[in-house]
């Protein structure tokens, strides 16, 4: 299904980092994944929920565990924070400005995993191997 893009608010200060497209790149990279608008903004959503969503150019919010975030919170300040109105969801916001690509990539699939459906997570096991006719072991000869 192809959804339109909303133009986000340009930070006239912004300084490399990863940019919104970058982040539409690797969110829509994942299975099943859909870019819909949310608050005004892209989010992106697998089965229907919401795993990610672009703030403005400089800062996306994305899915995560409460632990999970203390922990970011702790470990990359820079990177990592949640405003009062994050505070009780389980979000983090990510600035785009300071965070790496692969951590970004570890962040969007882990959230895209909390929210994919038993179905959608299923269809990405790989199948089974195909089962060989079981083979007969040589009949032993009786001794008398």
């Amino acid at each position: 299904m192809a959804t339109r893009k909303k133009a986000v608010a340009k930070s006239p200060g912004r300084k490399g980092g990863i940019t919104v497209d970058d982040v539409r790149a690797l969110a829509l990279a994942l299975p099943s994944t859909e870019e819909r608008p949310s608050y005004g903004t892209p989010g992106f959503r697998v089965s229907d929920k919401l795993f990610a969503r672009v703030l403005d150019e400089d800062s996306i919010v994305i899915k995560v565990d409460f632990d999970h975030r203390e922990a970011l919170l702790q470990s990359q300040p820079d990177v990592f924070l949640v405003t009062p109105h994050y505070q009780d969801w389980p979000m983090v916001i990510v600035r785009l400005t300071t965070v790496t690509r692969p951590l970004l990539q570890s962040l969007l699939k882990e959230a895209w995993r909390r929210c994919a459906s038993a179905k959608v997570l299923k269809a990405l096991e790989p199948a089974p191997p195909a089962a060989s006719p079981a083979k007969k072991a040589p009949a032993r000869k009786r001794t008398v």
